[in-house]
């Protein structure tokens, strides 16, 4: 009789180091580095035991972004299917890691599928690591200001009555 598939969450968890860098980490047991992800618990949603996973995983409070896809393959014991999210790494302080991994590293997203001990995670962040990348910087902040952004900081400056627009400002 087939075994019921494992369910688990997990996240592609970026970290603007200069350059958009990656978690992995490093387990315990083996000293495998593996994509951060986990278990559900009992009546878990697939989001929370992701977010959770992945906050004692790397140490670090994440937000939550779309959905990336499924990851499915034969553990040693039944199937696996794990659903994965776009994260991004709070700054700030970090927690301690779980003690069943042993450390995080922050990479290049090459860097990260390189180091990668298993070649259906290696693929699996290959294929949807670059479009992660895209997500993040279509949703990043424009690096030129708003004409309302420009609007309101010379009004900030100049007082209510006093803003003078000028073409290309």
């Amino acid at each position: 009789m087939a075994r019921a598939p494992i369910l688990a969450a997990g996240g592609i968890v970026f970290r603007d180091g200069g350059r958009p860098l990656v978690a992995i980490v490093q387990r315990r047991k083996d000293r495998r580095w593996v994509l951060p992800k986990g278990k559900l618990n009992v009546n878990e949603r697939p989001l929370a035991a992701a977010r959770r996973e992945v906050i004692e995983e790397t140490g670090h409070q994440v937000q939550v972004h779309e959905f990336l896809g499924v990851l499915t393959y034969q553990s040693r014991t039944a199937p696996k299917v794990v659903q994965f999210w776009r994260m991004q790494a709070a700054d700030g302080p970090t927690r301690k890691l779980a003690r069943d991994i042993r450390a995080v590293d922050w990479l290049p997203l090459d860097d990260a599928v390189a180091k990668l001990s298993f070649p259906v995670e290696q693929l699996f962040l290959t294929q949807v690591g670059r479009h992660a990348l895209k997500m993040m910087n279509a949703s990043a902040p424009a690096a030129r200001p708003t004409l309302l952004r420009r609007i309101l900081q010379k009004l900030e400056r100049g007082g209510a009555g006093r803003a003078v627009l000028r073409r290309g400002a």
